[in-house]
């Protein structure tokens, strides 16, 4: 369960902000001095306490600027071992130690095990040696001043206990610091491959497209003309008809030469040259193109007050009419076609019906077009169904959200 109680707030700020502190880069200095005076203070004070005047009250106090002013002065492992050796000397010959210098002691073996040596790469050197010098409390512990309840026995056994605890910590901290470098540098990695893998792909799609497809669109376009400047006696419609497939052979191999552009990064392709995509406002024009290819009646009917749709929407709904209305010259043609757009305050609904016999069993049951309608409707958060109309003929039918929905 998280914390989300005042004092669960007030405990993670001050954790925060011990943080903060902590990786400060003058925080050792400024700990070292702090606890340099304390040490001092405390030192006099237990003199004044005990009577003990003169040169032993002053080897007190260099034993408790020992154990903490080199936290201040020297770097992680030097100064580790100066403050070692000086809480080791105070309580071995003295049989005391400063609650100042227990905590340098502590910090000191903490921070040699989170970053000591890393400056020169050395970190398993600075490992060990964190576990080194918190061997000698232990010992000190287990062959320690009589009685054992003596102050002095106290802080041993607090120092043999806390400190592999301290430098076990700095340890941990920096196995989860390198555990966060690591797998940040394993993303990037995978972002990077996924990334060559997608232009890779990109440029094999882009190479089909060239070698194959406008291949034979191009042939198209030739074949249409030259059948329609070869043939003697043509009537004049299959002439007109002929140059319609020119015309609609070379259109394509323009918008395929922008998608070439799009998908081949290293294609030299103006920007000028590539018109933005359509929306339902060239609708008009693709319905009358579709009615002068097939002939036959094909309406446009627009309900409810037109809304400012979402690019993406107004796109997928373009294609998926062209798409319907490609579908209905093949499998119904010479069919009246009605596309009818019904705008709403947060959806597009389309609705394309033509009063053919309806698509054959294969098609019905859904073949590149119908899939690539419903891809198109689903990649906007829409929906899209097709199928034989009631009372004859095939119906398309989608719903389209007025601002494309993002996929998780």
């Amino acid at each position: 369960m998280i914390d989300v109680s005042p004092a669960g707030d007030w405990r993670s700020g001050w954790a925060d902000k011990g943080r903060r502190i902590a990786a400060a880069p003058n925080a050792p200095a400024v700990a070292g001095v702090l606890l340099g005076l304390l040490a001092v203070t405390e030192s006099i004070a237990r003199a004044a306490v005990a009577g003990v005047a003169g040169q032993f009250a002053l080897v007190l106090c260099l034993l408790a600027v020992c154990t903490t002013l080199p936290l201040a002065l020297l770097r992680p492992a030097a100064a580790a071992v100066a403050v070692s050796a000086a809480s080791v000397l105070s309580l071995a010959l003295f049989h005391t130690l400063t609650v100042a210098g227990l905590g340098a002691q502590l910090i000191i073996l903490y921070r040699l095990g989170w970053n000591g040596a890393q400056r020169n790469g050395a970190q398993r050197p600075a490992t060990g040696l964190a576990m080194g010098l918190a061997v000698p409390f232990l010992v000190l512990a287990l062959a320690g001043p009589r009685p054992t309840g003596s102050e002095a026995g106290v802080l041993t056994v607090l120092l043999a206990s806390l400190a592999p605890a301290a430098a076990w910590a700095g340890i941990a901290r920096r196995a989860r610091s390198e555990a966060r470098v690591h797998s940040a540098a394993r993303r990037v990695i995978a972002g990077t491959l996924l990334e060559h893998t997608a232009r890779g792909e990109r440029a094999r799609i882009a190479r089909e497209l060239h070698d194959v497809v406008a291949h034979h669109i191009s042939m198209v376009a030739v074949q249409a003309e030259t059948a329609r400047l070869a043939t003697p006696g043509m009537p004049a419609a299959g002439a007109q008809r002929l140059s319609a497939i020119g015309d609609t052979a070379r259109a394509a191999l323009t918008e395929m030469r922008r998608l070439l552009g799009v998908l081949r990064e290293d294609a030299q392709t103006d920007a000028a040259d590539r018109r933005p995509q359509p929306g339902l406002n060239q609708l008009n024009d693709l319905v009358d193109e579709a009615r002068d290819a097939s002939g036959a009646s094909t309406r446009l009917i627009v309900g409810g007050p037109p809304v400012t749709l979402d690019p993406g929407v107004e796109l997928a709904a373009y294609r998926i009419v062209q798409e319907a209305l490609t579908n209905a010259r093949r499998h119904a043609p010479g069919a009246a076609v009605d596309v009818e757009l019904h705008y709403t305050d947060d959806a597009l609904r389309l609705r394309i019906r033509d009063n053919g016999p309806g698509p054959p069993p294969a098609a019905a049951a859904g073949g590149h077009g119908l899939a690539g309608m419903r891809e198109r409707a689903a990649a906007v958060g829409g929906r899209l169904r097709a199928g034989p109309a009631a009372g004859g003929g095939f119906l398309v039918e989608a719903t389209l959200p007025a601002k494309a929905e993002a996929l998780g």
